[in-house]
């Protein structure tokens, strides 16, 4: 594989010509308008003489085998590898962002290297991996390449994942959503004003993409970091448990701990306890699947059955130390919402 720095250019899906020669892309919420030699909010999508083109096509940045577990998924094939791409821009500008050398970058400023849609397919079976993760930066505006290699996937037995900020179109959704099996939506808060500030994009069209995500049969799973000072207010975490009660009272629910990242090295990591008043609050509300990320060892880092307490599934961070063979529970038989 040959290691470059420039361009994979490949014209756009989901856009349309405009007057005076700009463009209106579709693919993400921020429904950029992108005069002749621009680029949208992602920094990855430009308009070359009227027509909107990809400049990632083909670009990995990173790519690595990984347990489900971390994306984080915990009840879709738990135990797995999957193989895991991303490559390089993001349309949402996070202030913590972990992985903001590639979500930062432009298209050619960080080393790629060309993987196919056919060879990524090719790789995730050498390496014994049960499905394809777009993941480590945004998937969405990688759209065309996401989109055709989820197509071979499913063609090769293949599982597919998103992780995603969800800040992506209906149009976006509706056409990949027969060939999507499994998504991880982080939801960054749950205030407005706290998304602009953070994330300079809105809330509302990630909630959309949750609630449409679970009507297409997607198996869903959410991520909330707690960050504190800044979204860990207990009322705020009880309106946001409220909103996934209404998708869904079995939608797997993660609170993360975070860690200083980038531009948020001031903030301190998350008290456990902070994050265990969290699982209180979205378990009173009647969720029930409730994680705690990013503390090893905790016990909320298992599968519990919401009727009977009995524990299902017992994990040490991404390992899993015992599984669950049907998808109910062996004690008292409750229905567990579980793909495998």
């Amino acid at each position: 594989m040959n290691i470059s720095g420039h361009e994979m250019k490949k014209e756009a899906m989901l856009w349309e010509p405009l007057e005076g020669g700009e463009v209106k892309c579709r693919v993400c919420a921020h429904q950029c308008t992108i005069p002749k030699g621009g680029r949208g909010v992602c920094r990855v999508r430009e308009n070359q003489n009227g027509a909107l083109y990809t400049l990632i096509y083909n670009s990995v940045s990173s790519m690595n085998v990984d347990p489900i577990e971390k994306k984080p998924l915990f009840h879709f094939h738990p135990g797995s590898n999957v193989f895991s791409l991303g490559t390089v821009g993001c349309n949402f500008r996070c202030k913590h962002c972990q992985n903001y050398m590639i979500a930062t970058a432009d298209a050619g400023e960080v080393p790629t290297q060309e993987i196919t849609p056919e060879k990524s397919v090719e790789l995730a079976r050498q390496y014994n991996c049960d499905g394809i993760a777009w993941t480590y930066n945004e998937p969405t505006i990688w759209f065309e390449y996401t989109y055709d290699s989820a197509q071979l996937a499913k063609q090769a037995d293949l599982y597919t994942v998103y992780v995603t900020n969800g800040y992506m179109s209906d149009k976006a959704l509706s056409k990949i959503a027969p060939y999507l099996d499994a998504a991880n939506v982080d939801v960054k808060a749950f205030d407005e004003e706290h998304y602009k500030q953070t994330c300079n994009a809105g809330l509302s069209p990630v909630l959309r993409t949750c609630e449409r995500m679970k009507h297409y049969g997607i198996h869903l799973e959410i991520t909330y970091l707690v960050i504190p000072g800044w979204n860990d207010d207990l009322n705020e975490i009880r309106q946001f448990s409220e909103w996934v009660l209404d998708i869904g009272a079995d939608i797997p629910v993660h609170f993360s701990r975070f860690y200083p990242q980038y531009l948020m090295t001031e903030k301190p990591p998350t008290p456990i306890k902070t994050l265990e008043d969290a699982h209180r609050i979205a378990k009173e509300c009647g969720i029930q699947y409730v994680y705690l990320g990013n503390v090893r060892g905790h016990l909320y880092e298992n599968t519990y059955c919401p009727k009977c307490n009995n524990l299902l599934i017992e994990r040490h961070g991404y390992n899993v130390i015992k599984s669950l063979k049907k998808n109910s529970c062996p004690k008292c038989g409750w229905s567990i919402n579980l793909h495998s």
